[in-house]
Parts: C-alpha cells; sequence; structure tokens
C-alpha cells in the first residue's frame, strides 16, 4: 500500500511540474508577444483597422490660347453614412429634418429617406449609401445638413471623392490633348506635361468599420493635396473649329479613311489647330490617332519644294531653265517615271514644271544636278533637321526616313525617286515645318503646342519659338520660290482654288501609298502652303489618305478645298484678322461692326462683390454666375478671405480664390 501510495506521489510531483513548465511556458510567451513581438503585432492590428487613404491632386486645367478650358479635374463625390457614429440623442433629434433635407436636393420622399435611416441605425450599418456624382458645391450643400454638420464622428457622414477629367467645350483636339495613360496612341499634351499638371497627392487616415469599408478617422486630412500647374496650349478654339469641320466635310464626300489638318502660326511656330480624323465601322468619323505627328508617310510631290529651293540655292539651276517632259515619261535603271498628264508638257521652264507638278521636269533637274555628288543634296534635307524627328513634347512622333549614300538604303533610283517624294518618309507637320520656313522669310521654326505653364496668375515656365535653322536658304531662291508657290494657287495645279478676295500659296501632293504592292495601293491627297501670299500669317497642311477613286483623288479636288475653306473662314470670319490685307470690302465692313459692337459690350463694369462671411456654397455660385473662376481653399465653411478685394472691377474669367474657415 505505501508503494502504491509511493507511485501516486510521484506521478501527482510529475503532473505539477508539467503545469508548472507549461505556465513557465506561457508567461515566457506572454512576456514575448508583449514587450518582444508586441509592437509587430500592435502595428500589424493598426494596419488592418487603420490605413493611411491617397487623395489624388487637383490635375492643373489645359488652356487654348484664347483662354477656353480644354481639359479639367473636377472633383466628384459619392456620400455614404455611418449610422452607428451618431449618438442616440443626436441621431433623434436630427433624423426628421435631415431626411427633409436629402428629399429636397434628391427628390424622394422624406418618408422614404427617414426609414432607411432609421432602418440602417437598427442593423447597426456603418456605410449606408446616400448619394453618388456629387460636385463640390453639392457635397459643400449636404455636409450643412443636420446631423451631417456634425462631421465624420459625430455624425456618421462619410465623404469619397474621386477626380474626373473633364472637356468643358467638347473634345477639341482630342488626340493632341490626349490622356495620361500607356499607350502611345493617347500620349498628348496631358501626358507630355504630367509632371507640371498632375500636381502632389495628398494623404488622409481612415479607420475600416465593415470589410472594404472605410471612414475618415477625422474631418481634416494628414497632408492637403497640391494642385497641379495648367498649361497654356497655343490651340486656338475658333480656328480649330473651322479646321475640324471642313476637313470632316470633305472626309465624308470622298468616303476617305483618315486624314488630317495643322494650321500654324507662321511667326511663332504655334500650332493654332489640328484635327485628326479617322472613320469608323459605321461610316462616322473621330479622333482615332494623331496622324499628324505619329504618321509618317512618302509625301509625293509636296516634297518637290526641296529640290526647289536645292537647285536654285545651288545655281545648278533657275526657275527660267528648260527642259524637255519628254512625253510624259523617262527611265532611271529601269523604273519609269512617268507625268500624271498624258504626253507630259512639252518643253517648258522650270517654274512652270514644278506648277503643274510634272515630275518628268522635276525629276531631270535633280538628278541631272546632283548624279555625281548626290551627298550635297541630301545634306541639304539633313540641315533642314527632315531626317529625325522633330522631337516634339508629344510622344509618339512618325520617324522620318531620308536615304543616305553610302547606305544599304542607297541605290541608283534613291536620288530621282526622292526627286518626286518616294523613297523617303516624313510627317505631315515636317513637311509643314518645310513649308512654313519659306513664309517665313526662310527661318525655320520648331512648331509649338503650349505656350507656359502657369500657376494662376504666374508663370511657371515660358516657351519661346526655338529656330531650327535660321536661314534655309539665300534671299534672291526665297523670292523666287514663293513666287512659284504662289503662282501654283494661280495658275497651276492649284488654280481650282484661286480667288480674287484673298492669296494663297502651296502646293498638290497627290502619292501612290504600297505602290509596290497593287491589291493595297491607294492614293493620299495633299494640299500644304501658306496665306496670305505676300505677307503669311498662317501656314497650313492637309493630308487625306484613301480617298473613293470614284469620287477623286488628286491633292487640289481632295485636300485643297480643305485648304481654302479654312483659309476663306480666317480670313473672312475672324475679328482678329482686320489688319490682313486683300479682304473683300463687305467683309472689311462687316468685321468693322463687330469690332465697334466689341468694344462697346467691353465696357461693361464687372465689380468684385463682398463674400466674406457668407457659406462656402453660396459664395462659389454667386462669383461664378458673375463669371470669376473660383478656387476654393479650406474644406467647409464660411467665406474668411478673398484675393479679389470687394468694390475693385474684374474681367470675365478672373480667377478668385476664397478661403474657408
Amino acid at each position: 500500500m505505501a508503494i502504491e501510495d509511493k507511485k501516486i506521489s510521484y506521478r501527482m510531483y510529475f503532473v505539477a511540474v508539467v503545469f508548472f513548465m507549461m505556465a513557465v511556458f506561457i508567461l515566457i510567451k506572454l512576456n514575448n508577444i508583449q514587450w518582444v513581438e508586441g509592437p509587430y503585432y500592435r502595428q500589424l492590428a493598426k494596419e488592418r483597422t487603420v490605413k493611411n487613404f491617397t487623395i489624388p491632386a487637383n490635375k492643373g486645367n489645359v488652356y487654348s490660347a484664347d483662354g477656353s478650358l480644354l481639359a479639367t479635374s473636377i472633383p466628384e463625390y459619392t456620400i455614404y453614412f455611418d449610422a452607428v457614429a451618431p449618438s442616440s440623442e443626436h441621431f433623434k433629434e436630427n433624423i426628421e429634418a435631415l431626411s427633409d433635407s436629402l428629399s429636397v436636393m434628391f427628390g424622394k420622399s422624406s418618408g422614404h429617406y427617414q426609414a432607411k435611416l432609421q432602418k440602417a441605425r437598427a442593423n447597426k450599418s456603418r456605410y449606408v449609401f446616400i448619394a453618388k456624382k456629387l460636385s463640390y458645391t453639392e457635397q459643400m450643400r449636404l455636409k450643412s445638413f443636420p446631423l451631417f454638420n456634425k462631421g465624420a464622428n459625430r455624425g456618421g457622414l462619410i465623404i469619397e471623392q474621386k477626380i474626373v477629367r473633364e472637356h468643358p467645350i467638347g473634345l477639341v483636339a482630342k488626340r493632341t490633348i490626349g490622356y495620361e495613360r500607356s499607350n502611345e496612341d493617347g500620349k498628348g499634351l496631358e501626358y507630355a506635361f504630367r509632371d507640371y499638371l498632375n500636381g502632389k497627392n495628398g494623404h488622409r487616415m481612415m479607420q475600416k468599420i465593415a470589410k472594404n469599408q472605410w471612414k475618415p478617422i477625422s474631418d481634416i486630412n494628414e497632408k492637403e493635396p497640391q494642385d497641379g500647374y495648367d498649361i497654356i496650349s497655343t490651340i486656338d478654339v475658333y480656328i480649330q473649329d473651322i479646321a475640324h469641320h471642313a476637313l470632316l466635310k470633305q472626309l465624308e464626300h470622298y468616303s476617305a479613311d483618315h486624314g488630317c489638318v495643322i494650321v500654324m502660326e507662321t511667326k511663332t511656330g504655334h500650332v493654332k489647330a489640328i484635327s485628326n480624323l479617322g472613320r469608323a465601322e459605321d461610316g462616322s468619323y473621330y479622333e482615332t490617332q494623331n496622324y499628324a505627328i505619329t504618321e509618317s508617310h512618302e509625301p509625293g510631290s509636296t516634297f518637290k519644294l526641296m529640290d526647289l529651293i536645292a537647285v536654285i540655292d545651288d545655281k545648278k539651276a533657275d526657275t527660267s531653265t528648260i527642259y524637255d517632259s519628254k512625253g510624259g515619261e523617262i527611265e532611271y535603271y529601269g523604273r519609269r517615271v512617268r507625268d500624271s498628264h498624258k504626253g507630259g508638257y512639252g518643253k517648258i521652264s522650270l517654274a512652270r514644271g514644278f506648277e503643274v507638278s510634272s515630275n518628268t521636269v522635276v525629276v531631270q533637274s535633280v538628278y541631272n544636278s546632283y548624279k555625281d555628288n548626290p551627298r550635297q543634296f541630301v545634306d541639304r534635307i539633313n540641315s533642314y533637321g527632315l531626317n529625325k524627328p522633330l522631337g516634339l513634347p508629344i510622344k509618339g512622333e512618325g520617324i522620318p526616313v531620308i536615304p543616305q549614300p553610302g547606305t544599304n538604303r542607297w541605290s541608283g533610283v534613291s536620288l530621282p525617286w526622292m526627286a518626286f517624294g518616294y523613297g523617303l518618309s516624313v510627317t505631315p507637320l515636317q513637311t509643314l515645318t518645310l513649308y512654313n520656313a519659306v513664309a517665313n522669310d526662310g527661318v525655320m521654326i520648331k512648331p509649338i503646342f503650349v505656350s507656359e505653364i502657369k500657376e494662376w496668375s504666374k508663370t511657371i515656365k515660358k516657351y519661346n519659338t526655338e529656330v531650327i535653322n535660321p536661314k534655309i536658304c539665300s534671299q534672291e531662291t526665297l523670292d523666287k520660290v514663293r513666287k512659284v508657290l504662289e503662282n501654283v494657287v494661280k495658275k497651276g495645279t492649284g488654280s481650282k482654288l484661286y480667288s480674287k478676295d484673298f492669296s494663297m500659296a502651296g502646293k498638290t501632293g497627290t502619292a501612290q501609298v504600297n505602290y509596290k504592292d497593287k491589291s493595297k495601293l491607294y492614293y493620299a491627297s495633299s494640299f500644304v502652303g501658306y496665306f496670305p501670299a505676300d505677307q503669311p500669317k498662317y501656314s497650313c497642311i492637309v493630308v487625306v489618305h484613301k480617298p473613293n477613286v470614284a469620287a477623286g483623288y488628286y491633292g487640289a479636288d481632295v485636300a485643297g478645298p480643305v485648304f481654302k475653306r479654312i483659309a476663306q473662314k480666317i480670313f473672312t470670319d475672324s475679328p482678329s484678322t482686320n489688319h490682313v490685307k486683300n479682304i473683300d470690302a463687305k467683309v472689311a465692313s462687316q468685321e468693322s461692326e463687330y469690332l465697334k459692337y466689341y468694344k462697346e459690350v467691353e465696357k461693361e463694369t464687372r465689380i468684385v462683390p463682398n463674400v466674406k462671411g457668407m457659406e462656402g456654397m453660396d459664395a462659389v455660385a454667386l462669383l461664378e454666375n458673375l463669371g470669376l473662376k473660383v478656387k476654393v481653399k479650406g474644406g467647409a465653411g464660411r467665406v474668411k478671405s478673398q484675393s479679389l478685394t470687394s468694390g475693385q472691377a474684374f474681367n470675365k474669367n478672373q480667377t478668385i480664390i476664397i478661403e474657408l474657415s
């Protein structure tokens, strides 16, 4: 018995030791969790219940040269209600008044909202949907409602904000303004200048209240977002509208595949209009790709301007030099060059050959002049920068191809083929840059799409005219070339475009595309030049791809009318062109009346009101209705300061900054 008792005693000791060791282990583990691993677990718990959310900054605006808003970021708000947050007293006191306010704002009955909120309270719902897609002024109004005016913690108000990019006057120059996204097709100004436009994001601490549901910890942000800068583009909405509709009309008439138009200010290089339209499956046209910048292709006869400048400036030939068109067909290394006019033009001068776009005349001029030294001709092309991209800020610029002597791209037919715009490729904007140089007294300048970066009235960065080549040829050559370009319209291939009311100069082009594969062959029709011919203010290029051959395909017929319509509209309709010569007397009279009326309207005095002490949403509505652009600082409350002094005169669309308490 004693032995049995002894065994039991040993067992009890053993169990006691095991329990003691387990207790020690638990104490050690608890101590380790509390003091060693404690910070990690506390941080993990915090991260799972509290999170730092990014508040996107408002992107800067994109403006046209005439002050129109092309793209802007608008805050859009979604409202939820945390039915658990308010105290029982606050909920009972305000539920009826809150429901009445929601009913007035959103149209549903007060009873609907009262039942919805009471049900949410009973179910302890913490994320009840109230409204979405609210504007800034609407969410400010909602924040003033009973109960909601107590904020997130006491009133249960949850506000989620996202930024929506809007185009207030429609999709003007859509592909040039672009988007900030990854694919090349949409990389316009928005992407190129994103470092200025995007601003700096803010941060706000939010607490998890349910699965995928968060609410702000406080009514203020840990870090306020910093708005992006505005960019002032060179686009003129008036000219853009003219160019767009002129191109669209012609594309529809010829059932063409796609086309583009660029209008550039001669002296500055400012691109005033750029339209890129492609045909959809349903036959409609919309901005599909930025053809004007991205599409590098064989230009055809518009490249003959390069030939004319080179042979005259290098004194290889003159405008009066006579060439035999040889029945409209000549041959180089087994390849034939033909004129569009069957039988050729007989013996004519170089100038006349250019005016009627004779391939045989122009090709003979270039080949005879440079066959022993083709490098001289190609070096001139290179000196104008036509052998490389223009270096635009807009991504996706087309890569030009200019064959270089001594490379595997060069062959016996390279020189004659280049002479009439084949065997090489350039973008429409590059071609326009060359013609603009002729219009600009020989100064070749880089096209500009943005003139300024601004923060309100403060200029952050200014983009000045950049010279590519200070003088592309002698003044003597320039004068001769300009006269020939003017004669193209007066008595050459562009004679259908001639008007006694306003002067134009330029060159037609009709290029065969995919001519190596007859099954895919089509025509690209173009016209490029400038106006007025004597004192150029604008240069312009029109390119139309794959017009319906049955309707016509020559550059003078397809692209030329678009050029004329743009020039005519700018000449006769624009209030800013009263100084242009050769305008019809009746048009000048109408313009004078317009300017007189405009000056009278401008005399109207606008006075800044005193909005200090007003509710923010009321102040914004009042100021915007007066024609001011309002910038709000601070989250809510009444106006405590305004940037424009009350009583002072202001201009329409002038900016005023109001700060809320």
